[in-house]
């Protein structure tokens, strides 16, 4: 059993963030969470919520005091901005006592993560999830008024990843010894297409659901109704198109760190059930 600590989790209301702010405080540990705006942020109780935006780093010294580890996002602001604060961020963990760090992978080199890599002051880890189940919810709509759901590319492998085992993963790393300086790769226990994904959503809510395949040309235009900007469009193209190996091969770290199995996509469908199905 590891000690009590004090955890600031920044991006604490986020798909990740709060998977990290709950796999916490399971393991008995204090957690305080920065929002930039206290008033909108639900927690669970015992959480210590304070105001701060990593954009104004200066600001972030009382949320710091007493903390030993701190998990970071690379993105800031309304507009999810790259932040540029990570030297200043890590300068005042560092005043503060921090001892490890861990960052979550923005997708790509990003100015706060090549910061923290850089630090030689903490124990770092960067988190490097693949898909997130999450990403199921985008079908809601269409499985809920149509019962379909319209993808292209439906035979392209995912090694998609519980978001709570991500927050398991940044826990240990948080709070225990032997995590500084790695990279992990965090995948779920299996690999699917994205007729399975369909299928077990419909064993999760018992109904049909209809699979239909959408061209190139058509996801583009149903991308661009939706509003997509043209770089996110561009991202999905090459992550559907023509996945990376490492989006569609299973690393086993969820069980290495955390000592059990990465949870299924089952798991995930069963629990988020009512996002699928019509109202009554």
């Amino acid at each position: 059993m590891t000690q009590t600590q004090r955890i600031l989790v920044t991006g604490a209301t986020g798909t990740v963030g709060r998977q990290v702010v709950a796999e916490l405080l399971d393991r008995g540990h204090e957690v305080r969470a920065l929002t930039r705006d206290a008033a909108k942020a639900a927690f669970p109780a015992g959480v210590d919520v304070v105001e701060g935006d990593l954009n104004e780093p200066d600001g972030l010294a009382p949320a710091l005091e007493g903390v030993t580890g701190l998990h970071l996002i690379t993105f800031g602001g309304a507009a999810f901005s790259p932040l540029e604060s990570g030297p200043r961020i890590l300068e005042l963990a560092r005043s503060a006592g921090v001892r490890r760090v861990t960052v979550l992978h923005g997708g790509g080199p990003t100015p706060l993560e090549d910061a923290v890599r850089a630090d030689e002051g903490v124990d770092w880890t960067v988190l490097m999830p693949v898909e997130f189940m999450a990403n199921a919810l985008e079908w809601a709509d269409g499985i809920v008024t149509a019962g379909e759901v319209r993808e292209p590319f439906v035979d392209r492998l995912s090694a998609m990843v519980h978001e709570g085992d991500i927050g398991a993963v940044a826990a240990v790393a948080l709070t225990e010894e032997g995590h500084g300086g790695q990279e992990y790769v965090i995948t779920g226990p299996e690999v699917l297409t994205v007729g399975d994904k369909v299928k077990t959503i419909a064993a999760a809510v018992g109904r049909e659901i209809t699979l239909v395949e959408l061209t190139e040309e058509q996801a583009l235009a149903q991308w661009r109704a939706a509003g997509l900007a043209e770089d996110v469009i561009g991202f999905l193209l090459m992550a559907y198109g023509d996945t990376p190996e490492v989006g569609r091969t299973v690393s086993g770290t969820v069980e290495k760190v955390t000592g059990r199995p990465a949870r299924t996509f089952a798991r995930w469908a069963a629990d988020h059930a009512d996002a699928f199905t019509r109202p009554s």
